[in-house]
């Protein structure tokens, strides 16, 4: 167990993890994690980055379903059509 303070971020409030224990988490700067409050604890957890499968995500598709075109408005820039 380590301990550390709770500090004024902002608005906010920031806890500050000590290195070694966010190595031996895995936490890297800038890496999303899920933050809960659960039964009296904060928790936190590195959040799992989700894999989509082509084969997967294609089989879900109905087999009735038609692709159709759907308008975006004009051009709001550079854009060439």
């Amino acid at each position: 167990m380590m301990v550390t303070k709770i500090q004024k971020w902002g608005n906010s409030l920031a806890l500050r993890i000590p290195k070694a224990l966010a190595e031996e988490a895995g936490l890297e700067q800038r890496k999303p994690v899920d933050v809960r409050y659960v039964d009296g604890e904060l928790r936190i957890r590195k959040r799992r980055r989700k894999r989509y499968d082509l084969d997967e995500l294609l089989a879900s598709v109905p087999d009735d379903f038609e692709p159709e075109e759907w308008d975006t408005g004009p051009p709001v820039g550079n854009e060439v059509w």
